[in-house]
């Protein structure tokens, strides 16, 4: 299991940012939600977390899990 923290897409002032769960500073900033969307996605299933993309209210939208699902579809 990995000990890597979660990935979320955030708005900012500026654009859109990536940031590690619990992170205070951006991992990557953009200047679309769609830049940061793939940066983070990238980030994500490179460390096998979720990818938790927040809508420009700050709420989630929606997530995906890459490697990290804790329950997995049968079939």
């Amino acid at each position: 299991m990995t000990n890597k923290k979660d990935m979320h897409t955030v708005p900012t002032a500026d654009g859109w940012a990536n940031r590690r769960e619990g992170g205070a500073r951006a991992s990557s900033t953009h200047a679309t939600k769609a830049e940061a969307e793939s940066a983070g996605r990238a980030a994500a299933k490179k460390d096998g977390v979720e990818h938790l993309i927040h809508k420009k209210d700050g709420t989630i939208g929606h997530r995906n899990s890459y490697g990290n699902d804790p329950h997995p579809p049968k079939g």
